[in-house]
């Protein structure tokens, strides 16, 4: 029996509050583009999220984007150039 509770008031203690949720979910919300244009207009914790997955499936949108131009551009670089060498630089900092 001891055990169980001990078990019990590990996995309470391991429990993140209310206040530390509301608080990282603002944080989260900071980081967002549309927060930023919207200001301190509190949003619920659900729309935060869904912003938030919505600005990462965008974000993966574009490196795809950005990964297909850059194959794009190095299929019709000479691989000997100056701008290829520029690109070279680029990929490895």
């Amino acid at each position: 029996m001891s055990s169980r509770r001990s078990r019990s008031r590990q996995s309470s203690s391991a429990r993140i509050t209310d206040d530390q949720i509301v608080d990282l979910v603002s944080k989260l919300q900071a980081l967002l583009p549309e927060a930023r244009t919207r200001g301190n207009d509190r949003v619920s914790a659900s729309k935060v999220l869904q912003e938030t997955c919505n600005y990462i499936r965008s974000l993966h949108r574009e490196v795809d984007d950005l990964s297909e131009r850059l194959s794009e551009l190095l299929a019709t670089t000479d691989m000997s150039s100056a701008q290829a060498a520029i690109i070279r630089s680029l990929l490895t900092q």
